[in-house]
């Protein structure tokens, strides 16, 4: 059984959350293009080549969403603007079709109680921007803040927190080193350089919204657990690489302002010239941070090239991504980042949930138990974090709606609202239905 809404403090936040690219329809509504696709179109890149030009429509399907937001109980939308929506050429003239469009959702929120809670980067870089460097060229931290600043000045006094760049890892790593996302390249020099610019992309954003009196400003960083592959010290070497990439890189250099050694033993050759200089914008005060969390990996020790280490496959349940479930890595984050980086700045579990697939039952009905179970037993560990005294203010499931899974294309199903592709019906399922039921106080 789900816990319910009183199981948790007064004044907890409960959220959905979705993406602007994965959900909005981006072959819509004036906006530009995006190296998702470019990347898409490239053969081998995405299942079937499939893009987000019309994904769930949400561009004008979006009031029918809303209201699933608020019948579904829920306090907060995170959702994110798309760059190439508002700018479609990355800078210069503004697309006042994609502006309007993100003032009626804020709006509209609003009209139905939902605290508006924006990302402003969720991974759509403008390819005018892509064509200049992208993530590799310092100039796009004065791109974004640009960008944070014509959002700010049109949507801030309505907002009720801000991140200015979801899940930097992804922007920067998985995209840049491992090529599993746009744009696709694997160059360890063109990933040092994105993660450092996305970090102070990061900073240059907090310092604009402060500066346009925007409150309530976070950062969103993704974290997984790793596991040593075995008990050889090697392996738990390895381990300590991956989490110094995956998990320390991003929260080191915004609380500590500075890098973990692991990381700079191979990325230092390749940062931009004067790094350590940025730390200062890096490093703007936040209001909160949020923490994407969906698995743990194993890691083991191989004999090739810096970061030398390889991800062999775990022997715990999986979800339909084959990422084994371990809500005790949610648990260990929590109290980890709170002891080491943020002491008693409020965390949110900013991302949260499972693809798995829908059974369809004969009356319309789609049950998910496999998700209710999954949400149920990460929810379980939040309430504990917060009993041993971790300031765990909200918790958003990941996804409000079925959508445009990046690489995998349509095929992996996040949503507590079942979206048929074909149609683009909503139907919300049983974990949407048992959720309304615990914060209503149902259980």
């Amino acid at each position: 059984m789900l816990p319910r809404r009183s199981d948790f403090p007064d004044g907890f936040v409960f959220g959905v959350a979705t993406s602007a690219y994965q959900i909005e329809g981006h072959g819509q509504g004036g906006a530009g293009q995006t190296h998702w696709d470019t990347f898409a179109a490239t053969p081998g890149n995405v299942v079937r080549a499939e893009n987000g030009a019309r994904a769930c429509d949400h561009l004008n399907r979006w009031p029918e969403d809303l209201d699933l937001i608020r019948d579904g109980g829920f306090d907060a939308y995170r959702f994110s603007t798309s760059w190439a929506r508002v700018l479609p050429e990355g800078r210069g003239q503004v697309n006042a079709e994609g502006l309007d469009f993100y003032d009626r959702l804020v709006d509209g929120m609003l009209e139905r109680g939902i605290k508006p809670a924006l990302t402003l980067y969720h991974w759509e870089l403008p390819v005018a921007l892509a064509d200049l460097g992208g993530w590799r060229n310092r100039d796009i931290g004065n791109w974004f803040a640009d960008y944070t600043e014509i959002i700010a000045r049109r949507l801030g006094d309505r907002l009720w927190s801000v991140a200015p760049i979801n899940e930097p890892w992804c922007v920067a790593w998985l995209s840049h080193f491992m090529g599993i996302h746009a744009p696709g390249l694997r160059d360890i020099r063109a990933a040092a350089r994105a993660m450092h610019h996305v970090l102070y992309a990061h900073g240059r954003a907090i310092q604009v919204l402060r500066g346009e009196g925007v409150k309530n400003l976070g950062a969103v960083c993704n974290l997984e657990y790793p596991h040593p592959a075995s008990d050889s010290p090697e392996d738990a070497a390895a381990a300590r690489r991956y989490d110094a990439i995956y998990n320390r890189f991003f929260v080191s250099g915004i609380f500590k302002g500075a890098y973990p050694t692991e990381v700079l033993e191979g990325l230092e050759p390749h940062l931009p010239q004067g790094w350590q200089d940025d730390f200062g914008v890096i490093g703007q005060k936040l209001d909160w941070l949020g923490l994407n969390y969906y698995t743990c990996k194993r890691v083991a020790a191989v004999d090739e090239a810096w970061p030398s280490y390889a991800e062999p496959a775990g022997p715990l349940p999986k979800t339909e991504m084959g990422w084994e479930i371990y809500p005790e890595g949610l648990g260990h984050f929590l109290r980890t980042i709170a002891r080491d980086y943020t002491g008693g700045l409020p965390l949110y579990v900013t991302e949260n949930g499972m693809a798995a697939p829908d059974r369809l039952l004969p009356l319309g009905q789609i049950t998910d138990d496999d998700r209710i179970d999954y949400l149920d037993r990460h929810l379980q560990v939040c309430r504990t974090a917060i009993g041993e005294g971790v300031p765990l203010k909200g918790y958003f499931t990941w996804s409000l709606l079925d959508n445009y899974e990046w690489s995998l294309g349509y095929d992996k199903r996040f949503g507590l609202v079942h979206v048929d592709f074909e149609t683009l019906t909503r139907t919300p399922k049983e974990s949407w239905h048992r959720l309304r039921a615990a914060l209503a106080g149902n259980g």
